[in-house]
């Protein structure tokens, strides 16, 4: 059996150096917000290019973060509009709407699965205040496009970059500083990724990144000094160090990803099977590597016929989700294809170049 993510193996290479680093969280008798966090956030902003990183308990809780951060410092206000894709994880609408703003979905193109550019502007009211993309799979939106309709309407970008840990505009910026801020998720399958849930947030803006750290700690910035009403979203110190750790490896696992993918793409060769625009760049991390398909049940029964792990990301779009009833009449023909006929195939810096061969001869004889 090919494993879809082989997280064990992933997370092997580094076993000594997390025993190590346990061993000194156990001794330091510092569990909140210590040094490790610190050194983390500080890392990950040079990383990323920016002037802050604030770590906190998940991806979802970032972007929120970020719009409460804009909302205290009075960007936006309750009820304004943020311009989001309409085939992204749920989690991105969840946020806009936990911080008491309105998701406007965005119809996306097939060939990237960001946003239509040619249709991003007509979303665009009175009450938009932000255009949030999402580097969704690992390839990076085209921010310049964005950042230019955004600058002539005077609206924020903020980056869903969840899946996209080190992808880097032609101009060398990193996910992460394409934009006003940027949310990440350290779920374990990212490509970076802790072993339990984390995440952060970066940006240049000394005002959010203020606003941001008192939101995460229950809105204090004097301890037991409550200035605003904020949550408990702090990034773990222990898995702050695991992070630390992975970081160093995380250059040379996205060139691995996007070896296997160009081997993907080189020879998967079978008309039945949509592969991903890809143009050997550094926009792309393949946090997942999608094909699509007209026949997806026949081609999952294929893959697991043939032992060749898969999942699907995602099966229903956000706007036809239960949870999110008053956007259940909306209608995104592209963003529905889309969700209709993905399939993720197995993708992982840890993959064998047999494995790899495995992948390809099954979808080959589909």
């Amino acid at each position: 059996m090919i494993p879809f993510l082989d997280l064990h193996k992933i997370n092997a290479r580094f076993e000594a150096d997390f025993k190590k680093s346990f061993q000194e969280f156990l001794d330091s008798g510092y569990y909140i917000l210590g040094n490790q966090v610190t050194r983390f956030e500080n890392l990950y902003a040079d990383y990323c290019g920016t002037k802050h990183c604030i770590g906190v308990a998940n991806g979802l809780d970032a972007l929120r973060l970020i719009l409460e951060g804009y909302k205290h410092l009075g960007n936006i206000k309750e009820g304004d509009e943020v311009i989001v894709a309409s085939n992204t994880f749920i989690a991105t609408i969840i946020a806009i709407k936990q911080a008491g703003l309105t998701p406007i979905l965005a119809e996306a193109e097939s060939d990237t699965f960001n946003f239509d550019l040619d249709k991003l502007a007509s979303y665009i009211t009175t009450n938009t205040r932000a255009i949030m993309p999402v580097h969704l799979y690992g390839q990076l939106a085209n921010m310049d496009a964005i950042q230019s309709l955004a600058d002539t309407h005077n609206l924020l970008v903020i980056e869903d970059a969840a899946q996209a840990h080190g992808a880097a505009h032609f101009n060398k910026k990193k996910a992460g500083n394409l934009g006003d801020a940027a949310g990440f998720s350290f779920y374990p399958a990212k490509n970076l990724g802790a072993l339990g849930d984390g995440g952060a947030i970066t940006t240049n803006n000394d005002a959010l990144a203020k606003a941001i750290r008192m939101f995460r700690n229950y809105g204090t910035s004097t301890k037991y000094v409550n200035e605003v009403l904020g949550l408990n979203s702090r990034l773990d110190e222990i898995q702050a160090a695991f992070l630390s750790i992975k970081l160093e490896q995380l250059d040379a696992d996205n060139s691995r990803r996007r070896e296997i993918a160009l081997r993907y793409l080189a020879e998967i060769s079978n008309t039945k099977i949509i592969l991903p625009k890809y143009k050997g760049t550094q926009d792309h991390v393949f946090h997942l590597f999608v094909i699509q398909v007209d026949n997806r049940a026949s081609i999952v029964a294929h893959l697991t016929e043939n032992k060749v792990g898969h999942l699907i990301h995602y099966p229903i779009a956000p706007h036809q989700q239960k949870a999110l009833p008053e956007l259940n009449d909306l209608s995104f023909p592209v963003a529905e294809a889309i969700h209709n006929r993905v399939v993720s195939i197995p993708m992982s810096p840890v993959m064998t170049d047999d494995q790899v061969d495995k992948v390809i001869a099954v979808l080959n004889s589909y």
